[in-house]
């Protein structure tokens, strides 16, 4: 049975931090507003703000890999997420307006589980101190736009029985990343011409922030500040190769059949050339046997 809590159970940090997708829901405040529910999913951009037993506070990045920390003892009670530009600033817009969000896990491998964080979301913009402080230039993923920051009052567990299993295959196609860093690293070179940030060019990222991420669809405002920053959005082009998906050999090409394991190739079994050759042999005997009684029937006829 699902469960309660006013804080984020040691528990259960490990396991977020091991998911790879969540989910955040938002909505307006107008009646007619349109709910909104955004899938994320790019590795290192999402943060547990963890309490220790010692009293001190430290970001799950800051956790090594391998270490003995001791996850039992520990709580939760905010967590923070890097925000990338994409076509729509619906979360920003409506944790600017109200606040109100949730953040969603599911369990696609291992035992089924749902966790919900119902909170309070805060925007920190390109450009302003505290994004500044939380995310120094050397760490932005390409793209990044703003942090949204959510305290939550409320954690909640639920069964998710429902919920199939998926095997995460890769984190994304490399040539789709490669796509938007090139994209991104275009913009910004035609923001980096344009000294003035008051002074857009027709092009640039800042500009499609200005342009196309400053209200949600309903018309509340998004982005306001980000694209008005003189803050340097840094070199993409090189910093894309940082963050590139390493080759895995165990994922197949498109075109190659699998078998029911997707995991499995279908490949050349031991006996597949006996198989082949004995298949030859036999149609070559057949062959000749009908040709002999050709060759009777013809003598038989003279």
């Amino acid at each position: 049975m699902g469960k309660s809590y006013d804080h984020l159970p040691g528990n259960l940090i490990p396991w977020i931090i091991d998911q790879k997708v969540f989910w955040v829901a938002t909505a307006p405040l107008a009646e007619d507003g349109h709910v909104n529910v955004s899938p994320k999913g790019y590795e290192r951009t999402f943060h547990i703000m963890i309490d220790t037993e010692d009293g001190e506070t430290i970001d799950s990045h800051n956790i090594p890999e391998g270490s003995d920390f001791n996850f039992k003892k520990a709580t939760s009670r905010a967590v923070w997420y890097e925000d990338l530009t994409g076509s729509g600033a619906e979360t920003i817009a409506h944790a600017r307006e109200n606040g109100r969000i949730t953040v969603m896990f599911s369990a696609f491998e291992g035992p089924a589980n749902i966790v919900r964080l119902f909170g309070t979301a805060k925007v920190y913009e390109f450009g302003t101190p505290e994004y500044e402080e939380l995310l120094p230039l050397e760490k932005r993923q390409p793209g990044s736009r703003s942090i949204i920051w959510v305290d939550f009052h409320r954690v909640g567990t639920a069964c998710g029985f429902s919920i199939p299993f998926y095997t995460i295959a890769a984190a994304l196609e490399q040539e789709d990343y490669d796509h938007y860093v090139s994209c991104t690293a275009e913009l910004e070179k035609s923001d980096a011409a344009e000294p003035a940030a008051t002074e857009l060019p027709g092009k640039g990222l800042k500009n499609y922030w200005k342009l196309s991420n400053n209200k949600s669809i309903d018309g509340v405002p998004a982005i306001q500040y980000a694209y008005a920053s003189k803050q340097p959005l840094g070199d993409w082009t090189v910093k894309g190769a940082d963050f590139r998906v390493p080759d895995d050999e165990s994922i197949p090409p498109k075109d190659q059949a699998v078998t029911k394991d997707p995991t499995a190739v279908v490949g050349r079994g031991p006996f597949e050339d006996f198989g082949k050759h004995f298949a030859g042999f036999g149609a070559g005997v057949m062959f000749t046997i009908l040709l002999y009684r050709l060759a009777q029937s013809i003598h038989w006829a003279h």
